[in-house]
């Protein structure tokens, strides 16, 4: 039992070993103004994956990816100003960052305004509650894509 305890002991540390390895060249393109490190580092963050999770960190790297044009990041600082998490709560700020995610095409955003096709027709539909939900899912759901789905240079 000993040895099981020990090779469990010893490879959660050769883990947190790889994972801090892991870090370092994210937050190094992510200092260098890259787009899509400065969101995977503000993904990493937000989930704690890999480093200790700290949503005020999350939100600052989110918002320099945001403000590149990074519509991954330009929706979860929606979301993040929605529900006030790591940033202080805006809804004004939420509804501009889904406007310009909206302007590149983003169809959830588009819905979370109103000004999808589905909005034009005669079907009652309570938008906030929709949005709400969306804040509540969209900063996890779109981190972890951001996640799989973004390559380091």
């Amino acid at each position: 039992m000993s040895k099981i305890f020990k090779c469990l002991v010893l490879s959660f540390m050769l883990s947190l070993g790889l994972t801090a390895q892991a870090e370092e060249p994210v937050r190094q393109a992510a200092e260098q103004g890259d787009a899509k490190a400065q969101a995977r580092l503000g993904a990493m963050y937000l989930l704690g994956s890999g480093i200790e999770k700290d949503e005020q960190k999350a939100a600052e790297w989110m918002l320099k990816a945001a403000n590149q044009g990074y519509l991954e990041a330009q929706v979860i600082m929606a979301a993040l100003y929605d529900r006030g998490l790591g940033v202080k709560s805006d809804v004004k700020t939420a509804t501009q960052w889904y406007q310009k995610a909206a302007a590149q095409g983003h169809a959830p955003s588009l819905a979370i305004l109103g000004k999808n096709d589905a909005a034009k027709g005669s079907v009652a539909f309570n938008y906030q509650a929709m949005r709400l939900s969306a804040s509540k899912q969209i900063p996890t759901e779109y981190a972890k894509r951001i996640l799989l789905t973004t390559p380091l240079k």
